[in-house]
This record gives C-alpha cells, sequence and structure tokens, in this order.
C-alpha cells in the first residue's frame, strides 16, 4: 500500500499556502477590475469622479511639500467625503450596491496577506492546520472520533477481580491522555496502549491526534501495516514514487507519529529491524510515538527483537486497555 504525503511547515508546503494567498489576490483584483469597466461603461460621470479623488490626492501631497507644517488634511478630508458620497449615490442611482467597488477579503482581518505585522494571521495558522489534517490520513476519521464524542457509557463499572473497572481505567486514561496533550511541548513522553481488539486503543489515540492537529502540531497515522509497507517500498524501490522521495524523513520527524495495530503486520527480520530504526531515532530526535497493538506484553517481547522491546520498555509508557467491545455496541 502505497502511503504518500507532504508534511506542512517544510518551504515547499509554506510555499503552497502562500501561493493561495497570491491566487485570492489576483482574483479579487481581476472581480475588481471589471467591476470597474462595468460602471464606467454604463455612467460616464463616475470618470469624472475618480479623476476629481487623484486631484485631491495630488493637492494632498503638493500641501504636504509646500507646507508640512500647515494642516489641512480636515479639507482634504471633507472633499474626499463628499466624492465618495457621490460615488455610491451614482451606483445606487444606477442598479449596482454602493459597495460594488470596494474590495472584499475572505479574510478581513488580514485583507488575504497572510499576515498582521510580521506574524500570522489566525487564518494562515487554521490553513496550517487544515493541511496538517488533510496529511496526518486523519482528516474524517476525527469528526467522529475525538473526545466529544467519547463516550464513558460503553464501558462497565464493574470491577473484576480487584482491579478497577473498564470505566474508571478509561477515565484515568482520557485524563493521562490529556496531560500527554498538555505538557506535549515541553515534556517528551511515548504511550503504548495494549489490550484486546475494540477496546478503544485506536479512539483514544485519535483523540489525542485531533487535539494536537488543532493546536498546530504534526502528526502522521499509520497502521503497522502501512508503515512497513511504505518503508519497504522505499527500502526496495518498489511502486517509488518521486513524490514520496521524503517520506522517511517525514516519518521520523513528524511531531507526533502513531502507529496502530503494531503486530497486525507480517513479521520478518526487516520489519523487526526497521521498527527499532524507527522508534530508535525517534526517540533520539525526541519525538514523540504512540503505538496500540493487541499484542499481550510477553508476545510484544518475543515478537520483536529484544533491544526493540528494551527501547520500548524504557521510554514508553505501557497503558492497558481492557473491557467489552465496544464495537459491537
Amino acid at each position: 500500500m502505497k502511503v504518500g504525503m507532504t508534511l506542512g511547515l517544510s518551504n515547499i508546503e509554506y510555499s503552497k499556502i502562500m501561493r493561495e494567498y497570491e491566487k485570492r489576490q489576483v482574483n479579487r483584483k481581476f472581480i475588481l477590475d471589471n467591476r470597474k469597466r462595468e460602471v464606467l461603461l454604463k455612467i460616464p460621470k463616475f470618470k469624472e469622479l475618480e479623476d476629481e479623488l487623484i486631484s485631491e490626492a495630488i493637492k494632498t501631497a503638493k500641501s504636504a511639500i509646500n507646507s508640512p507644517s500647515k494642516d489641512k488634511s480636515q479639507d482634504i478630508s471633507e472633499s474626499v467625503l463628499l466624492i465618495e458620497d457621490k460615488k455610491r449615490s451614482l451606483l445606487v442611482a444606477n442598479g449596482f450596491p454602493e459597495d460594488y467597488l470596494v474590495e472584499k477579503f475572505i479574510c478581513p482581518h488580514c485583507k488575504d496577506t497572510g499576515y498582521i505585522r510580521n506574524k500570522k494571521c489566525t487564518c494562515f495558522k487554521q490553513a496550517i492546520v487544515d493541511m496538517l489534517y488533510q496529511q496526518s490520513n486523519l482528516k474524517h476519521t476525527l469528526h467522529k472520533e475525538n473526545f466529544s464524542t467519547f463516550n464513558f457509557d460503553l464501558y462497565s463499572k464493574q470491577e473484576n477481580n480487584g482491579q478497577p473497572s473498564p470505566r474508571a481505567n478509561m477515565e484515568a486514561l482520557v485524563n493521562l491522555s490529556k496531560d500527554f496533550i498538555n505538557n506535549f511541548s515541553s515534556n517528551f513522553q511515548n504511550l503504548l496502549f495494549y489490550g484486546n481488539p475494540g477496546v478503544g486503543k485506536t479512539f483514544l489515540s485519535n483523540c489525542i491526534a485531533k487535539e494536537l492537529l488543532d493546536r498546530g502540531n504534526t502528526v502522521i497515522y499509520l497502521t503497522a501495516y502501512q508503515l512497513f509497507e511504505s518503508l519497504a517500498d522505499i527500502t526496495f524501490n518498489r511502486n517509488y514514487d518521486t513524490s514520496d522521495n521524503n517520506l522517511y524523513e517525514y516519518i521520523l520527524n513528524c511531531d507526533l507519529l502513531i502507529i496502530d495495530d503494531l503486530g497486525t503486520e507480517l513479521t520478518n527480520s526487516f520489519t523487526t529491524s526497521q521498527f527499532f530504526l524507527c522508534i530508535n531515532e525517534r526517540i533520539l530526535k525526541k519525538k514523540a510515538t504512540i503505538i496500540s497493538t493487541n499484542l499481550a506484553i510477553k508476545q510484544l517481547a518475543s515478537d520483536y527483537s529484544e533491544r526493540s522491546f528494551s527501547r520500548l520498555y524504557g521510554n514508553y509508557q505501557f497503558l492497558r486497555v481492557y473491557g467489552d467491545d465496544i464495537r459491537l455496541q
């Protein structure tokens, strides 16, 4: 399976966002120029008022040069306002909206430049978030799987053999996950969710992913199968696509990598070595990883190399998720 993506915040992706702003500006100018031609064709007198405005601008410039200490701005402003009022009246009288020639911005805050006083506008930040969603492989999933849709009622309150009830356990895991999110930028952590199929491991990972994506972090979600297939494509040049030139770098350097369903892939010497390389490099780079698996701890230790399990054991929080299969509910 080929997983193509280009992670945000690279020069290429930054340029892509900026090109969208340039398109907005070009499109806005095109619409405004067409409207001006339309108005001038229908209302010849409108040109006279435009010329008057230009004359007032020239007067303002000359006045500032010849008498810098003299303030004539009020007289000029009143004259300009009068001309603008005449223009609006002409437009309305000829069947146009009075704001027909006023520039319309998609974002009125930055006027479609993306920046306000050298700082990214909220619309630019949202464009980054939208891009990250597209690249995370999670865009549609996270509309349904997030903390706002989390239902604790799916977990039993019944204790079992002295251990906390599935509901109490999940409530504790959700609180821990929220701490993970809130301390994400200051505290390097990795999580490993393990337990039977259908108990909410992937759902919980997705809840974390959404919160971090919404805060502008780079997140990649891959099943173990997708991860190892992509790495095999790159390593062995299978079905190689030039758009994936940097996929390996993205896997190693994104803020959060989610590896879902570890153990469902075909385990062999290649996957074992690539798994160690991936988690080890991310630990060295202090890049967070969340792994979910249906494997028990003993099986995880036996199926992967001793050095891989050692890295997991020393650098991950092992968190058991248990309860009934909520997918059946």
